[in-house]
């Protein structure tokens, strides 16, 4: 399959990944875990989550709209599939090395939305290390 066409599924994808963005509140009981915490951390904790999907909705766009100078190998093009490929790696190895999300996963829709997650991380990372160094 041609280089463009991996990253417009990949482009796709981040779209598709905000789903479960907008379910881990519920899925993870957020109101009731942040309620005891302070107002001001309750706070930080949703402007970074907001941060986040803004960053996945600026990839998912950025990729969607530039998908054919990404895979043509530009400069621009290719730091850019660099950082992407950092950024997942970043959260692969944070979902495998720092979280423990076991006493979670207390369903099969749960274990098939993590496991999910985690080959589509994997996908973001091999097609955009591959977008970064081809010629």
């Amino acid at each position: 399959m041609k280089l463009e066409m991996l990253i417009r599924i990949a482009g796709t994808l981040h779209f598709c990944i905000l789903l479960a963005s907008a379910l881990t509140p519920f899925a993870l009981k957020w109101n009731a875990h942040l309620a005891l915490m302070p107002r001001l951390m309750r706070q930080m904790f949703w402007v970074y989550g907001g941060f986040i999907v803004l960053v996945i909705v600026g990839f998912g766009t950025l990729i969607l709209t530039h998908a054919p100078d990404i895979a043509a190998g530009h400069p621009l093009g290719r730091a850019l599939s660099g950082f992407i490929a950092a950024f997942w790696l970043a959260r692969l190895s944070v979902q495998f090395f720092v979280f423990d999300a076991r006493p979670y996963l207390t369903n099969w829709f749960f274990r098939c939305g993590y496991h999910g997650l985690t080959a589509v991380f994997s996908y973001f990372v091999a097609v955009f290390i591959w977008a970064a160094l081809a010629p």
